[in-house]
């Protein structure tokens, strides 16, 4: 338990048996009338962001989440299986917590998820992965003039090179969803 005024952006906390991650939190005074902490928390079930106000002093649950080592198995209907590297457990990761990062998604890929109880909150892949090139959108007379739109064996279309062809391994940043190199 921590006081809410402790509380500091990123922090995991329970509050009415739900899990946030603060945002922000701001102290307010006023001239008239008792201060409080006005905080802004994202739900980490559905993303949705709720100002909450606390009491000074009020005590909060503070929540640590467990990082797991996943490795991406397959699709399983709607939902990713996945295979816990640290136990060897199967994992189900619901669509929604997957979300965009489905697009780079292949049998192998590790990811971290952070996990509280047997519930994943958040998924993050690695920052660069090697992927190759399936298709390239496009294809111009002139292939040295500008850069093509190239669709990834898993199915992210990215913009690449002129130079890149069709199977080629490029390295890909996951976060800005760029090429960086043609392996």
């Amino acid at each position: 338990m921590v006081a809410s005024s402790q509380l500091i952006p990123g922090m995991t906390v329970s509050v009415n048996n739900k899990l946030y991650r603060v945002e922000s939190t701001v102290k307010v005074t006023m001239p008239k009338g008792a201060p409080f902490i006005k905080t802004k928390l994202r739900d980490l079930e559905g993303g949705n962001i709720v100002e909450k106000n606390f009491k000074p002093d009020q005590q909060i649950k503070d929540v640590s989440l467990v990082e797991h080592r996943l490795e991406f198995l397959y699709l399983e209907g709607k939902d990713y299986l996945f295979l816990d590297l640290g136990n060897l457990d199967q994992v189900l990761v619901p669509h929604p917590i997957i979300g965009s990062k489905a697009n780079y998604l292949k049998e192998g890929v590790e990811i971290k998820a952070s996990m509280y109880g047997e519930s994943i909150f958040a998924v993050e892949l690695p920052q660069f992965l090697e992927l190759m090139i399936g298709k390239i959108d496009g294809e111009s007379e002139n292939e040295m003039e500008e850069n093509r739109v190239a669709i990834l064996e898993t199915g992210a279309r990215i913009e690449v090179p002129p130079f890149v062809e069709v199977g080629d391994i490029i390295k890909v940043d996951t976060k800005t969803d760029e090429y960086i190199q043609r392996m």
